[in-house]
């Protein structure tokens, strides 16, 4: 786990924010999984450009956050083509808690 990247990530506002969007993707983004082809289960996945619209970033800086976030260990992601489909890492996440809570 890469603690402090981690944290690097979540000191952003806009960052944090998508993180929390992508919590409930289904009640912060319009339908998904448009470009998935049919047997790829990535579920809870959101397009880039959905999250862009969203944050009201540009396309630039939300890709810089969103990859900066996957390097942490946040995100994970998944290319079909031009797309790219993001969504929480959860056991990442529930590391770091962990280490909040039995560490700070």
């Amino acid at each position: 786990m890469k603690t402090i990247d981690m944290f690097k990530a979540l000191s952003n506002e806009t960052r944090l924010q998508i993180l929390n969007w992508l919590k409930e993707p289904d009640k912060h983004f319009p339908a998904q999984g448009a470009h998935i082809p049919k047997g790829v289960n990535f579920a809870g996945g959101v397009c880039v450009g959905d999250i862009q619209e969203k944050a009201g970033v540009s396309q630039s800086t939300v890709s810089s956050y969103l990859n900066m976030m996957q390097k942490a260990g946040l995100l994970e992601s998944f290319r079909y083509g031009q797309w790219t489909y993001y969504r929480r890492n959860e056991a990442a996440i529930r590391q770091l808690a962990e280490h909040i809570r039995t560490e700070l």
